[in-house]
């Protein structure tokens, strides 16, 4: 839109790890190119801008992380995070921060229209799990009608691959269907063919892109499966579970640690570390729970890493191999004196419901809390004492919960992801905890419960 050319550089994970690199600043100095523009980093890379800026290359920083004790002298740090901002909202997301960068330009630029850009905004800030309120929520349900209205080429083709078309995309569908299969290619090799869809302006190469996607994201979905349950089995077999779950290996693949490490946080409710090791570098993620800031965490020990980064509850880092043990005991300790007692995420109920209840004008009043998500939660309802007319496992591994339920009025479908395990010991009334969905199937539409919780119906005590 200003008549540039600009240079796109991805960084692949596995030749040159995350962020903001001098080798890569050195590559693009090769190209002729004299501004570099990030996204979702380069706040702590203080030495890489200065090296940049020593060979004529102007850097902007656009980045929502938290900063170190010294800012990179770029030309400018575009951040809400930054200590001392008068800007009103800090949960932008990295994409969310491009876009305030591309406003700010159009400001004496009339042919740049940012609101263009507000497709890839939502997908961004819900991939990110930036939270869904405040200048989010606002940016998130602009650019979810822009998804719904008139596509890029590329997206309407991966929405379609995911399932999702005109009315049914919402955060939901972006979170678990378009989101990963974007995702996917970068963990497994380079992150190009991604922004190549994004970018394509023929129909049959969209189309071939999105299907490539999707190839990815089922080998990824694979990968995964079979490196957690190697995990959760190193896990199992302690004596008793520490305060900080660690797992480490030389045959991990770089592009899921974070994946297996959010599959263990999310089963055993403690932070988790996950690893990969090699002779004379450790590249590893982390995430945690509410109660323990993970990054602060990493803050303490900064003495120890090469380099390291994140959020509260997800966050990455490198060091040197021999630290791998000292930084896992160091961490695990913090973590223990914060997490006591009985461990586990807390759901809070919004309503008690019977089946009778749950009809398309709730759905309606349900639909003006969208989007919903990351801190926006969709309203979590509980229903007790219902009967369990059929179940059964479903998903590539069985890993879903299928079933048929009844109360004294109506009978209703429900689906639990990640909670086949529960079929095995499942009685035959149940109390239930879940949000209420719509399900399109073959172009038929219905109301479905997606499960949160379930546990043997107990005596009803009026809380």
């Amino acid at each position: 839109a200003l008549g540039l050319a600009p240079v796109a550089h991805l960084p692949d994970r596995f030749a040159e790890g995350y962020g903001l690199r001098a080798e890569a600043l050195s590559l693009l100095g090769g190209q002729g190119v004299s501004l570099v523009i990030t996204v979702d980093c380069g706040v702590r890379s203080v030495g890489e801008v200065a090296w940049a800026r020593s060979q004529g290359i102007d850097v902007i920083v656009t980045d929502h992380h938290l900063a170190g004790s010294e800012l990179p002298p770029a030309r400018a740090v575009v951040n809400p995070r930054l200590e001392g901002t008068a800007y009103p909202y800090a949960g932008l997301s990295g994409a969310g921060v491009a876009y305030k960068l591309l406003q700010a330009v159009s400001a004496t630029c009339p042919n740049l229209r940012p609101d263009a850009t507000l497709d890839l905004v939502a997908i961004g800030t819900i991939a990110d799990l930036a939270p869904l309120n405040g200048e989010n929520r606002y940016l998130v349900a602009q650019g979810l009608d822009l998804l719904r209205q008139s596509p890029r080429l590329g997206l309407a083709e991966l929405m379609r691959v995911a399932g999702a078309r005109g009315a049914e995309v919402n955060a939901a569908s972006i979170a678990f269907g378009v989101a990963p299969r974007l995702n996917a290619v970068g963990r497994l090799h380079s992150p190009r063919p991604a922004l190549d869809l994004l970018l394509a302006e023929d129909q049959i190469e969209a189309a071939r892109l999105a299907q490539d996607l999707d190839q990815a994201n089922r080998t990824r979905q694979g990968v995964t499966r079979r490196e957690f349950e190697k995990a959760r089995e190193q896990v199992l077999s302690q004596q008793s579970l520490p305060a900080l779950l660690t797992v480490h290996s030389r045959d991990l693949g770089e592009g899921i640690l974070g994946l297996v490490a959010a599959r263990l946080t999310e089963e055993f409710y403690r932070p988790s570390l996950v690893a990969r090791v090699g002779d004379e570098t450790v590249r590893a993620s982390l995430r945690s729970v509410a109660e323990f800031p993970i990054t602060a965490a990493l803050e303490r020990i900064s003495d120890q890493l090469i380099e390291f980064g994140g959020h509260a509850t997800a966050a990455g880092f490198t060091a040197a191999t021999d630290k791998l043990e000292p930084i896992g005991r160091a961490l695990e300790a913090m973590a223990a004196d914060v997490l006591q007692g009985e461990l586990g995420a807390e759901l809070r109920v919004d309503a008690v419901a019977s089946l009778n209840q749950l009809d398309e004008v709730l759905m309606r009043f349900l639909d003006q809390f969208e989007p919903t998500g990351q801190g926006n939660p969709p309203v979590l309802f509980a229903a007790r004492n219902l009967e369990v007319l059929s179940k059964r496992a479903v998903g590539s591994d069985g890993a879903h919960l299928k079933l048929l339920l009844r109360d004294q009025q109506r009978s209703m479908d429900a689906i639990g992801f990640r909670l086949g395990d529960r079929l095995k010991d499942l009685p035959r009334q149940v109390d239930i905890l879940f949000n209420l969905e719509r399900n399109n199937y073959l172009g038929v539409g219905s109301l479905q419960l997606n499960l949160k919780d379930v546990r043997p119906a107990s005596p009803q005590t009026g809380t």
